[in-house]
């Protein structure tokens, strides 16, 4: 006999054509949706006739426990997510609550677009060689290992994508790694920084680290940080990868 099955979709950054179809299929299939009350609001056409667990945050164990409860009981169940289901989302969590419970429930997780790859192809193409993700948020990652992790990836040159930058208590931790990185690349190196990705209201901009707009940032804002090989050309912000100079023009 199979197991019951729980999904942990991602439903991209916002828009309706970046919801892969892998996703919307998923959530066909589903009897149940749980997910952060915002993420509920982003394809309701979706979700119509099917029951709803939603909650605000830092609801997401008790959301999570109530969505297996939920698949315990044979319903189909589906966990959305903003972005990838597996990249600071709910899949994760999902697989901690049912090998802790020891529950016969596989949870199969559903790629999406993340933020980092959506600001990126909106900026350019600063992804292009060895990159690192870093949420600035401390609520379940203590900032000391924040500050260890900003300081590795700069001393590394590598490109970083920022999530979570800040917030309106939490605001020192993007100042300190906006210092981190100009202490490694200068202040020159140029960043890019998108609001609300692939949503009304989406804005992007570049500048040099010397002028990072502080007070435009918060929790929608995805800034990513170049290195020694990120330029910003005819209004693109692009990472070189080494083609030209190995095999030329």
């Amino acid at each position: 006999m199979s197991k019951q099955v729980i999904y942990a979709i991602g439903l991209g950054p916002g828009a309706a054509d970046l919801l892969t179809p892998r996703a919307a299929r998923a959530i066909a299939q589903c009897d149940v949706i749980a997910g952060y009350n915002a993420y509920l609001k982003q394809f309701p056409e979706l979700f119509n006739g099917k029951k709803i667990i939603g909650n605000g945050m830092r609801g997401e164990i008790e959301r999570c426990n109530l969505a297996l409860k939920e698949a315990a009981c044979g319903k189909t169940v589906g966990v959305i997510s903003s972005g990838d289901a597996g990249i600071y989302a709910m899949a994760g969590l999902l697989l901690e609550l049912v090998n802790a419970e020891g529950m016969d429930i596989e949870v199969v997780s559903i790629p999406g677009v993340t933020a980092a790859s959506a600001a990126a192809c909106i900026l350019g193409a600063p992804l292009m060689n060895d990159f690192a993700v870093i949420s600035l948020s401390d609520l379940l990652t203590p900032r000391q290992i924040i500050v260890k992790r900003l300081k590795a990836v700069a001393a590394g040159d590598m490109v970083c994508a920022l999530y979570n930058p800040s917030s309106t208590r939490r605001k020192s931790l993007i100042r300190e790694a906006v210092e981190i990185f100009m202490e490694a690349h200068g202040g020159d190196c140029y960043c890019g920084i998108v609001k609300d990705a692939s949503r009304p209201g989406e804005t992007a901009t570049v500048c040099q680290l010397c002028n990072f707009p502080f007070d435009s940032i918060d929790m929608t804002t995805i800034v990513i940080t170049g290195n020694s090989q990120t330029l910003f050309e005819n209004g693109k912000l692009f990472t070189k990868r080494g083609y030209i100079e190995k095999y030329g023009k």
